[in-house]
């Protein structure tokens, strides 16, 4: 193992936390736990919190605890009610134990994935490279499916892993607890409508091993949920239309699209209540056309 106090650069190391809400994830949190000791740079902490788990993930985290002091292990109590909120409710138990220790990196990992064992020296490193870089990470892979980055916001960091440069998780006050999800989507937004810059940087990937599912009906479902939760987090009707259109090029053809435009139709419908500020709303809107216009340019 490296020193932990140089980067790929030979600059000195950022520290950083990592906090993992775990909800009965005892199939995989094992290849998770196998990564973060590979690791060249470890965290000064990582805080695994079981959400109520009742499948034997509190088991296989205390089992590594003693050997590795690094990571600490968090119990909250089964909930009855279940949505998305609840996974920044068991983040914010974890961040109680490492908010008032001297890092420079706060990070949200989720505990069905796994990765080389340079992914977070990678990571650390380009905050360095970048004084303005507010919230990174990678892309990540599920079997043999990854997002096209040519066509997807590289602006954007999915919530597998999540790291924000201390500042800039206290800027944005952290992640919002919105039932409906899209909290992931909230914190890296609001983060540039601070000010900040954020990246996913594809050199790198991570493997998610817990697998969707993947029938006919499902997806379709899925696909109308999406255009439906789009509305909620505020997206641009014009943007939308595209969006739509783009989507019935993938499987299955045509339909795919017309689902994806029903359900943020069906929201418009509804006047569905949106979780997020008109500011925000406004925001990210401008962000798509903006991102539109320069996809009509490249193509002129």
């Amino acid at each position: 193992m490296t020193d932990n106090r140089e980067t790929l650069t030979g600059n000195r190391q950022l520290s950083y936390v990592l906090i993992t809400p775990a909800r009965n994830e005892a199939e995989f949190i094992e290849l998770t736990i196998q990564s973060m000791i590979a690791q060249t740079c470890l965290p000064l902490k990582w805080v695994i919190v079981s959400d109520g788990s009742t499948d034997g993930t509190d088991d296989i985290v205390k089992m590594h605890i003693q050997n590795y002091p690094w990571i600490e292990f968090v119990r909250t109590p089964e909930r009855m009610e279940r949505h998305f909120a609840g996974k920044v409710y068991a983040f914010n138990a974890g961040y109680e134990k490492v908010k008032y220790l001297n890092y420079d990196i706060v990070g949200s990992l989720d505990a069905d994935i796994s990765f080389d064992s340079e992914y977070f020296a990678f990571l650390l490193d380009k905050f360095i490279q970048d004084k303005q870089l507010g919230v990174a990470g990678t892309p990540f892979r599920e079997g043999d499916k990854q997002y096209d980055y040519r066509f997807t916001n590289i602006e954007h960091v999915s919530g597998a892993c999540q790291l924000f440069r201390k500042e800039c998780f206290e800027s944005i006050g952290g992640y919002t607890p919105l039932k409906v999800g899209g909290i992931d989507l909230v914190a890296v937004t609001t983060a540039r409508m601070k000010g900040w810059k954020t990246r996913t940087f594809t050199e790198k990937i991570s493997l998610h091993h817990k697998m969707t599912q993947s029938d006919k009906n499902t997806r379709l479902k899925i696909t109308f949920k999406s255009g439906y939760h789009d509305y909620l987090m505020g997206s641009s009707p014009l943007w939308q239309i595209f969006r739509s259109i783009y989507q019935m090029t993938n499987k299955p053809f045509f339909l795919r699209g017309i689902y994806f435009f029903a359900g943020y139709f069906w929201a418009v419908l509804k006047c569905a209540e949106r979780p997020v500020s008109k500011e925000f709303t406004k925001f990210r809107r401008q962000e798509q056309l903006s991102r539109l216009k320069a996809i009509f340019l490249r193509q002129t």
